[in-house]
């Protein structure tokens, strides 16, 4: 089967569907929350991811609060783009086990240029780099992903911004059915493979079945094991 082909038949049956109201992102703002914790069940913390529409775009903010024993883990990520979901500016704000840091890149697209600046510590300095048309940094890809998925389409590969550059693939796996909110739920189950300067890695996310592409679940590998990221109901 050509792995486009589910999601096409998923575009068919939305738009053949009855005219409602679609809720959830693109169709308007969506908060959704997420408990954090290892596969086995135990939990760590949550995290947060807001979707904002305004007359030039679209905001997301990212927040992350996890501990275990000895160490803690607090990010916050803002990030600006246009209605086309390409970049103009992400903000970072982590830290992890006490170590902070904070910093800004801007995407000039018309330029084909983004700087990123370390805001703090002051000493951090400046880069400028090129970027590709359309550039997106790496929480814009994941509702740019998403609304593609919604439209029956595949994301393209394309490299992503966070700190570094990442090249970001999506394959389609297949129909998996999940535990959600005590209920078995068909969900969409994809690879996200990351690659950047110093990593390779591949995460694991469930998507629904509906025309916001909600993800579910996501699980990342880990040194002490799988994190499992599940949606609150």
């Amino acid at each position: 089967m050509n792995p486009q082909t589910p999601f096409r038949l998923a575009a068919w049956l939305l738009l053949a569907w009855p005219a409602v109201a679609q809720t959830g992102f693109p169709f308007q703002d969506e908060t959704l929350r997420y408990g954090i914790g290892w596969q086995s069940g135990l939990s760590l913390g949550e995290a947060s991811l807001t979707a904002h529409h305004t007359d030039k775009g679209w905001v997301f903010t990212v927040s992350v609060n996890a501990a275990v024993p000895g160490f803690t883990l607090n990010d916050s990520y803002h990030a600006v783009t246009d209605n086309g979901l390409c970049s103009l500016e992400l903000d970072r704000s982590m830290d992890h086990g006490g170590k902070s840091g904070t910093e800004r890149t801007t995407f000039d697209q018309a330029a084909g240029s983004a700087k990123r600046v370390t805001l703090f510590p002051a000493s951090g300095g400046e880069t400028t780099f090129s970027i590709l048309s359309c550039a997106r940094d790496a929480v814009a890809y994941v509702y740019y992903a998403r609304e593609e998925l919604g439209q029956g389409r595949m994301p393209q590969a394309q490299q992503v911004y966070f700190g570094s550059a990442y090249m970001a693939h999506l394959t389609y796996v297949g129909a998996e059915t999940l535990t959600v909110a005590d209920k078995p739920t068909v969900t969409d189950h994809l690879t996200v493979s990351l690659k950047g300067p110093k990593s390779d890695i591949t995460v694991e996310a469930f998507y629904a079945r509906d025309a916001a592409r909600t993800p579910l679940a996501i699980r990342i590998p880990a040194k002490l094991g799988t994190l499992s990221l599940e949606l609150a109901r």
